[in-house]
């Protein structure tokens, strides 16, 4: 083919939009750079912009031209942005590319796939597609309303999916759903399961399908092992029609070291830094941001904002926020490099998650970003006004860490670890927290929920309705792994579907009766969900019964009565068991996870229970409960 500089469209690429590229604030990146459909003057084709400041030179490769690296050049802008750009007559969307980006460092050339791709070829293909990612949306009262949904004061209830393994289709190799498949089962089982919010694992393009996604390659495009851009869009705005929100996990930590990828993008390290001890990430063999460059923040907070733009997503989860934060992350003495002040802090990073929470509530004030933060980093959902990161929300690792250890235990033994389930509540209020019983719990050889249980098969079934019981009943938001709602057996696995044969079983029945219960009563009383992060909404009964092992606290809203909780860690019943009230009057079980419904052993309140004026727990009256073995009691005043 002969060889041809491209034709050149200064339209696509203002000097304004150059000037904010290389300040680092241009966030709208996605329109600019990448490839784009378009007609010139009355020519049909696509305009492509790439950033490669150290290319010698860069050309667009492809079926269309047979993968000859010199038959479609690009040209360098003049303007020292770094940006190579111009348009391809006939090229159209559904055309797969690569550039061929030859270096200015040594003898460095590789065929690149395009940072700002929309779409990829289905793995372990490697090539970009252009494509058009126009939409019409059906989910315009879900939008009006999703301030609403998705407030702090808002229950909030996430059931975590990755997409690829949640169901899948035996008499087809075990293929997994595509997007518009899991349309036509998520957003029905999901909200008659009674959870607010779907959080995908990382649907962004990746090439090992081993990750779950949390090796990205393509920032501004889901994944086509699936589907299209569109049927992405088909997928969110059916969930959105259910009245269920959607959050994307995102993990702008680092990338995967992939050839086609963003690692060594122009000869240079790019994206990356270039001293390994600061953009090399042992734990995952992978690669870490420049934070500090401003092209590369850009690159970031765009395909952050273009999630929440373009696919009307309603939050999205940080991921691996605490490996940005420290610069000794992972690393031995001697294997990092301190900061200007001789701090393991990472400065750049901090900026970094500053100004995208910045730009992320100032464009979208409705929806929320949550911080995978695994340490005591302060003020991580604080606003960046008061010194803090700016997230929404923040995991509490601490918790889920504590609470795991704890139920593990065999009961005769839980009472010599008490404090771990009181120790959350000395700082539950510290941060704006999501309770997380995540994918991250029921891998690598830790088990199920189900199987971390103690005991035999009806104990392991009553301590998991028990641990349901108890994580709505603390305050903050939920999180919840596909599966744990109906208590799978097994751990996660992949590259295979959830065992739903098991609800065939009237105890893993009895399980998902109880989820679905726990999400109508949190939906449905204000006192659980409204004072999530204030402390005036909780209030300790009795914490001190260690012998016993039994906590009673009380969930309060901004009106309203409160509710009760008295939770019996043991498998010993416990008859005529005193706890102190604020009012006298009846007080009604609207909750017991003993049932037999749900598989217990049917012990309970015959109802409610009267508080009589029996001082007790400092309180002017108390109630006698029946407390069943290994169960969760709620109550409301009538």
């Amino acid at each position: 083919m002969t060889k041809q500089m491209v034709r050149y469209d200064a339209s696509r690429l203002t000097e304004h939009d150059v000037y904010l590229f290389r300040e680092g604030s241009h966030f709208r990146l996605y329109d600019k750079l990448g490839s784009h459909p378009m007609v010139l003057g009355k020519v049909r084709g696509t305009h492509f912009a790439v950033w490669a400041p150290n290319a010698q030179a860069v050309s667009v490769v492809g079926g269309f031209n047979g993968w000859d690296r010199g038959a479609h050049q690009l040209k360098m802008r003049e303007d020292e942005s770094g940006i190579w750009e111009g348009f391809i007559p006939g090229v159209e969307a559904g055309t797969p590319y690569k550039y061929h980006v030859v270096s200015r460092q040594g003898n460095f050339a590789a065929d690149k796939g395009d940072p700002f791709a929309l779409l990829w070829q289905v793995p372990p293909e490697t090539a970009s597609v252009v494509a058009e990612i126009g939409y019409t949306w059906g989910d315009a009262a879900w939008m009006q309303e999703r301030r609403a949904k998705n407030s702090l004061s808002a229950p909030i209830s996430i059931y975590e999916i990755h997409g690829g393994s949640w169901r899948r289709v035996p008499g087809e190799n075990n293929r997994s759903l595509s997007y518009r498949e899991l349309a036509d089962y998520l957003p029905e089982y999901v909200a008659e399961m009674g959870f607010t919010h779907v959080e995908f694992t990382p649907v962004m393009e990746h090439p090992f399908f081993g990750s779950w996604g949390y090796q990205t390659t393509g920032y501004f495009a889901p994944s086509s092992r699936y589907g299209s851009p569109q049927d992405f869009m088909y997928l969110l705005d059916r969930l959105h029609q259910k009245n269920i929100g959607v959050i994307l996990d995102w993990v702008p930590s680092h990338f995967p070291d992939d050839e086609h990828g963003l690692v060594y993008f122009d000869g240079t390290h790019l994206y990356e830094h270039a001293d390994p001890r600061k953009g090399f990430h042992p734990d995952w063999n992978s690669y870490i941001f420049n934070y500090g460059r401003n092209e590369v923040a850009a690159f970031l907070i765009s395909s952050a904002l273009f999630w929440l733009d373009m696919y009307h997503a309603d939050g999205l989860r940080i991921d691996a926020v605490a490996s940005m934060l420290y610069l000794d992350y992972g690393r031995k003495e001697g294997e990092w490099i301190p900061n200007r002040f001789g701090g393991k802090e990472n400065i750049e990073a901090v900026q970094f998650l500053r100004r995208l929470n910045e730009e992320v509530y100032r464009s979208f004030p409705d929806v929320q970003t949550i911080a995978e933060e695994s340490t005591a980093w302060p003020m991580v959902s604080r606003p960046v006004y008061l010194g803090g990161l700016g997230f929404g929300m923040k995991w509490n690792m601490g918790w889920m860490h504590d609470t795991l250890s704890y139920f593990s235990k065999d009961p005769v033994h839980r009472k010599y670890h008490h404090n771990q389930l009181t120790f959350s509540l000395l700082y539950a209020f510290a941060e704006n927290f999501v309770l997380s019983l995540s994918h991250d719990e029921i891998v690598y050889g830790k088990g199920s929920l189900l199987n971390r249980m103690p005991g035999d098969d009806w104990q392991k079934f009553a301590n998991l309705r028990l641990l349901l019981g108890y994580f709505f009943a603390h305050p903050g938001k939920k999180l919840l792994f596909m599966g744990g709602e109906f208590g799978q057996r097994r751990e996660w696995v992949h590259d295979s579907s959830l065992d739903w044969h098991l609800l065939e079983n009237e105890a893993h029945q009895g399980i998902q009766t109880w989820v679905r219960h726990l999400h109508i009563l949190y939906r449905g009383e204000p006192a659980l969900y409204e004072c999530d992060f204030d402390s005036n909404g909780f209030e300790w009964i009795d914490c001190s019964d260690w012998e016993q092992s039994i906590v009673s606290f009380l969930r309060k809203g901004s009106a309203g009565p409160p509710v009760l909780f008295v939770c019996n860690f043991t498998p010993q019943p416990r008859k005529n068991y005193r706890v102190g009230v604020p009012f006298g009057g009846f007080w009604k079980e609207i909750l017991n996870s003993d049932a037999k419904e749900y598989g217990g052993s049917g012990q309970g309140n015959m109802g409610g229970a009267e508080a009589v004026p029996v001082p007790y727990h400092g309180r002017y009256y108390s109630l006698s409960l029946v407390i069943p073995p290994l169960g969760v009691v709620a109550f409301r005043k009538e």
